[in-house]
Parts: structure tokens; C-alpha cells; sequence
């Protein structure tokens, strides 16, 4: 009975999980392209990015934005939760509040960013020229190394309220029996949130980063909406430049081959998550 109840949900996985990736793993080691079916070429994709240039600065860009988004929204997310758990008037409205850059659509969010940063009309370039902090606007989309920065701000306020929420339904787990205990042996705050709140985060922590981690590294809408890679490639991350390369590119198994060179990246995340789980087993008296 128990395996007619799995078959359903293991057809779909099966058809929208096991065979996409299936299919993506055989045209990484194929020279198809749009309109032609191609030909087995084993790892000649593979080595071909070895060499690329472009590849590398795509991985680079993809590591440094999910690292630094991921810190920032962990860190910001953590104290939006401790915030939101005080007894604030309007704790309700306030929650709901926080939910809306999670709610918006990524496109619709990336087109309102994208006119934040506008080279010409942007409201933050108009406010620091009122305020006499800089005499010309800030080219945000068009220097690189101001490109890398907007877009990472962008995923760091979108990601923010899927952090902070869910770190807030786990502060609210954890008995308050333990900080009374803490408190009467005479804990600081920062003591109690050092040894009672933290270890008691720790497993939702692994879990919620691990889907930071996930949501970020393979974040493709903010990014193509805001600088489709540019410029000068210095917002590509591994998931646009493997659309760009199969898609627009017409080169099916070149894209095929830098979408699979992200699974060992993904695998590591997920492995990640599942350490924290043991975690929780133990903290629950089962075996590590």
C-alpha cells in the first residue's frame, strides 16, 4: 500500500526531476545545436571549458555572488528574526510586511532594481547628487565592478524574508523554560543567545542556508533581467551563460555541458543540509 502512495509522486519526479536531468547529462557530451540533432562527443564540451575563458569568470562571478548574498542575507535574516520575535506593537502587520520582496515576482522586482539603477534617472545617483556626495550619476549596470555589487544587493534584499521567516518559526520553538534557566544563573544576552538560541537554530540554520545557498547559486531571472551577464561578462553567473550559450547561442550541448558542471556545487549544498539534519536527530537523543 505504501508503494501505491509513492507512485504518483515518483512519476513526477521521473518526468520533471529524473529525466530533464537525464536528457541535460547526454547533450553535455553532444554537439547538438537548435534544429540539428547531434552527435556523441564525450567530454569535448567539457574540455572545451576548460579553456574558457568566459566559463571561468561565470563560476567566479557565481561563487562570489552566492557567497557574499547568501553572508548577507544569513546575517540580516537572523536579526530581522530576532527583531520580529520581541513583543512589538503591530508584530502581525510588520510580519507581512517583511514577506513582500519574497512575494513579488523575481521579473517585476528586476525590472523596479533596474530602474534604481538606471545610469540616468536612478533615485539613489539623484539624492547623493542633491546631498552634494557626488557631482556625477553612478553608472551601477555599466561598470563592472559596480554591476557585481547592484546585482548582489538586489538577491540580498529579495532572499532576506525567506531567511528571517523561517529562522522566525524556529526562535519560536525553542522553550522559554531555557532562557528563565539561563537568566536566574545569570546569562548576559549575548550568553543566552551564544549557547541557548544558536545551538537550538543550528539545524533550521543548515536547512533554510542550504535553500539560500540553492535559490542563489542557480538565480538566473534577476540577473538576465537587470544585465543579461554584462558588461564585459562581469555578471555572468554559470546558469545565464548556459542559457545564453544553448538558447540564443543555438549551441545545445555547449549550454547542456555548463549547466552539468553546476551539480557538483549543488550536491555539496545539499550535503550540507543533510549534516545539519543529523544534527537535529541527535539534539532529539538519536543517533548522530
Amino acid at each position: 500500500m505504501g508503494l501505491l502512495f509513492m507512485l504518483p509522486a515518483a512519476a513526477v519526479l521521473l518526468l520533471f526531476l529524473a529525466y530533464p536531468l537525464g536528457l541535460g547529462v547526454w547533450l553535455g557530451m553532444t554537439d547538438t545545436r537548435v534544429g540539428r540533432a547531434g552527435q556523441y562527443i564525450g567530454i569535448e564540451n567539457y574540455e572545451m571549458l576548460w579553456t574558457d575563458s568566459v566559463f571561468w569568470t561565470s563560476v567566479f562571478n557565481t561563487l562570489l555572488y552566492t557567497v557574499v548574498a547568501s553572508i548577507a542575507k544569513f546575517a540580516l535574516g537572523l536579526w530581522l528574526a530576532l527583531l520580529l520575535n520581541r513583543h512589538l506593537p503591530f508584530k502581525a502587520f510588520l510580519r507581512a510586511i517583511v514577506l513582500l520582496p519574497w512575494i513579488v515576482p523575481t521579473a517585476l522586482s528586476a525590472i523596479a532594481f533596474w530602474w534604481i539603477y538606471d545610469s540616468q534617472f536612478s533615485i539613489i545617483s539623484w539624492s547623493l547628487t542633491r546631498l552634494g556626495l557626488i557631482e556625477h550619476n553612478i553608472n551601477f549596470l555599466g561598470d563592472p565592478a559596480w554591476a557585481r555589487a547592484s546585482v548582489i544587493i538586489a538577491n540580498v534584499w529579495r532572499g532576506i524574508p525567506f531567511v528571517a521567516i523561517t529562522l522566525l518559526a524556529g526562535l519560536q520553538t525553542i522553550p522559554p523554560s531555557l532562557y528563565e534557566a539561563a537568566t536566574i544563573d545569570g546569562a548576559t544576552p549575548w550568553q543566552r543567545f551564544r549557547y541557548v538560541t544558536f545551538p537550538m537554530l543550528t539545524p533550521i540554520i543548515a536547512v533554510v542556508m542550504t535553500f539560500s545557498v540553492l535559490f542563489t547559486f542557480t538565480d538566473f531571472q534577476l540577473i538576465y533581467v537587470l544585465t543579461r551577464g554584462g558588461p564585459l561578462n562581469a555578471t555572468h553567473l554559470m546558469a545565464t551563460l548556459s542559457f545564453q550559450r544553448a538558447i540564443p547561442g543555438g549551441n545545445l550541448g555547449e549550454g547542456a555541458a555548463i549547466a552539468v558542471t553546476m551539480i557538483p556545487f549543488l550536491l555539496s549544498a545539499i550535503l550540507f543540509s543533510y549534516f545539519g539534519l543529523q544534527r537535529r536527530r541527535w539534539q532529539h537523543g538519536g543517533n548522530d
